[in-house]
């Protein structure tokens, strides 16, 4: 099983016998729904489709509320319809994490980039300003790329080498190490 889709419930911490605290998040993984096998005859490469959160009311070309791609080795050891739990989880050490992050709007280059800012008395005007943004009449433009204000956040964020404290196959909870990018109730992807 290559990975395994869920939805982030927060923040808690795990005691350890030698009273030493370990931060975690908890990760609510119902079984997901094998809803398409992909081969190398019909698509170019073997992998496999997960529904995540079916729907009360499934329409004609909707049923789940997500569905992820997972590449896998072995497509023909899956069904269709096959459950994908996690109980396949209890051996992984490290998992690696992907989600999308908290939406900030707009911000100025300050709070994006972590800007500088100007004097703040004896009546500056350069406050909260950027400074110099680009070269004379050579090129005369401002390059691509120039880091500046825009949206800040809802971008997708992937975490590498993530320890898995705990494997909770009753409740289907996964107990992950540190912090899982996304706001609460956000979906959170899960690859070993």
């Amino acid at each position: 099983m290559p990975g395994l889709l869920g939805r982030k419930l927060g923040m808690t911490r795990i005691f350890q016998d030698d009273g030493s605290v370990i931060p975690v998040t908890l990760i609510s993984c119902p079984p997901s729904t094998v809803t398409q096998i992909k081969t190398v005859v019909t698509d170019g490469y073997p992998a496999i489709v997960l529904g995540f959160d079916a729907l009360k009311k499934p329409r004609k070309t909707k049923k789940y509320r997500a569905l992820r791609e997972f590449r896998v080795e072995k497509p023909e050891e899956y069904k269709n319809g096959d459950q994908v739990t996690v109980e396949k989880l209890k051996e992984i050490k490290e998992v690696f994490i992907s989600a999308i992050s908290k939406g900030k709007g707009f911000a100025g280059f300050i709070k994006r980039h972590h800007f500088s800012s100007g004097p703040g008395s004896h009546g500056s005007h350069h406050k909260r300003e950027p400074g110099s943004i680009g070269a004379r009449s050579k090129p005369g433009r401002i390059h691509k790329g120039k880091k500046m204000a825009g949206h800040m956040g809802f971008e997708r964020v992937s975490l590498k080498h993530v320890p898995l404290i705990d494997v909770n196959p009753e409740k289907n909870l996964l107990a992950i190490k540190g912090q899982v990018p996304g706001p609460k109730g956000g979906l959170v992807e899960i690859r070993y």
